[in-house]
Parts: structure tokens; sequence; C-alpha cells
């Protein structure tokens, strides 16, 4: 019998690491939404509806928090941690931003559009911080070297 399993207790929750070029230097930018019932800086992220799938979850989230559309890419490392003393459990996207009409709420006041390394210096919570890596090597994967000489 499997009830009573850990997925009954964890907390299912969805996010992206939201990117896209900048409009000024074409260079790559990361989101950060700001919450400030926590005033922390994180990913753009949420708890999913009952029976949502958790990509479209991801990807309401997004469009909830951040007012972007987005296209989705690779599915990122899932993160695990405690929040409120209960396990939660957030599997992330890669989503290229097509449009965005930010509106400040109670929820997300701010968003920010920063390089990787300013990203991964603003987001409070180290355990999103391997994210920006993680991005990282899905937009630009290692290229298979040459054969030596």
């Amino acid at each position: 019998m499997s009830s009573g399993s850990p997925e009954d207790t964890t907390v299912q929750a969805a996010g992206c690491v939201l990117w896209r070029r900048s409009p000024l230097t074409g260079g790559l930018e990361l989101c950060l939404v700001h919450r400030p019932k926590y005033d922390d800086w994180s990913w753009p992220k949420g708890k999913l509806k009952r029976g949502e799938e958790p990509l479209a979850g991801a990807l309401r989230e997004v469009a909830e928090e951040t007012g972007c559309r987005a296209e989705p890419g690779a599915e990122l490392p899932t993160q695990r941690y405690l929040a409120n003393g209960r396990p939660k459990q957030v599997r992330y996207w890669a989503a290229e931003a097509l449009s965005c009409a930010f509106s400040p709420t109670e929820e997300v006041d701010r968003v920010l559009w920063l390089t990787p390394v300013d990203a991964r210096a603003r987001l409070t919570q180290p355990h999103d911080r391997p994210l920006v890596d993680a991005l990282l090597a899905v937009l630009n994967p290692p290229q298979p070297a040459g054969r030596p000489d």
C-alpha cells in the first residue's frame, strides 16, 4: 500500500529560470522577482494547483509574477528543501521571455533583469544559485573536444 508516501506531504511547486537577450548589449539576462512578504529575490515560482502539470504551473507562475509570456526549454535540476518545516520540491525549466509587461502586485513588487554573475549574487537563497550554472550549461553546451594533434 502506497498511502502516506512523501509525495503526499511534500509541497509541490514549479518555476522557471527566465532569460532573455539584453535589448542593449545582446548579452544574457536572467529575471529575478522580489517578494515583499519575504523580502527576498528568487526565481519566479509557485505552488501547483491540484492536478496541474508542473510545466503548465511553471509557465502560469512566470506569467503571474513577471507578466512575461515564455517559451519553455530544457528542464533544470529539481530543488528540494524545507520551507516552514515542510519538505518542498520545486521543478524548474529554462524559459526564454518572449514578451513582458510587468505590473507590481502584493506577491511580487519588483523584477530585475541581471547578468548571470549579478543574478547569482542577488539571489537570497543559496539553493537557488546552482540553477544559474544549470541554465548556462543548457544554453551553452560544452563543445566536443577536438582530436589531439
